[in-house]
């Protein structure tokens, strides 16, 4: 019997391909069956997403042309030996601060930004520590395909405040973390960066 991941995967494949299909057609015909074929992948991923179908519809449609996989970009920031988090208005769980690469802005660029918006706090880049796949780490089912740039800054100065996105922000030790936003962050991937801290080379997987 197949897990989910592998049912993800398999929709998340179909999709694009349909996707693809669709901006590649030549023929009514042919855009009505890649049409169909997209249908098919949001009800596979309705089986297994908590997301609502309609959402899963409006996810799949709402994009043309090849596609590739989304960027979420995070920023690790240190105080003290201890982490930067910022609980997430949506869910009300904890997660570093970040989100989808922005057009025009360089991956250090977004990473800086974010935490300034999301926290109040300045920062400046240091290194990548890692590029991570979301098939990975023991995310749940995510509708998207994602790959997480993770950024190290480096603290300059600022005052910690909520924010349109987040209702606050602090810093936890590792070993005593809030209630992760598992569809952003999870254990094994704070565990990774936190690995990857006393590492010179950057993870890619």
């Amino acid at each position: 019997m197949m897990t989910e991941n592998e049912i993800l995967k398999i929709a998340r494949r179909i999709q694009a391909i349909s996707q693809s299909g669709l901006h590649f057609a030549i023929n009514d015909f042919d855009r009505e069956r890649y049409e169909e074929l997209r249908s098919l992948s949001v009800r596979l991923v309705s089986t297994i997403c908590d997301t609502e179908p309609e959402r899963l519809q409006n996810l799949f449609t709402n994009e043309t042309g090849f596609q590739t996989p989304k960027v979420d970009i995070r920023s690790v920031v240190l105080k003290e030996g201890k982490i930067l988090m910022v609980r997430e208005k949506l869910d009300g769980r904890y997660s570093m601060p970040g989100g989808f690469a922005d057009i025009n802005y360089s991956p250090s660029e977004v990473a800086v930004k974010e935490v300034r918006e999301e926290t109040g706090l300045n920062v400046c880049f240091n290194r990548v520590l890692a590029i991570a796949d979301t098939d990975r780490h023991g995310f749940p089912p995510l509708p998207y395909h994602f790959y997480k740039i993770v950024i190290l800054c480096d603290l300059v100065d600022g005052v910690l405040r909520d924010s349109i996105e987040t209702s606050e922000a602090g810093f936890f030790d590792f070993d005593n973390l809030p209630e992760l936003s598992v569809e952003r962050n999870t254990p094994s991937f704070l565990e990774m960066i936190r690995k990857q801290l006393e590492s010179p080379d950057t993870y890619a997987d």
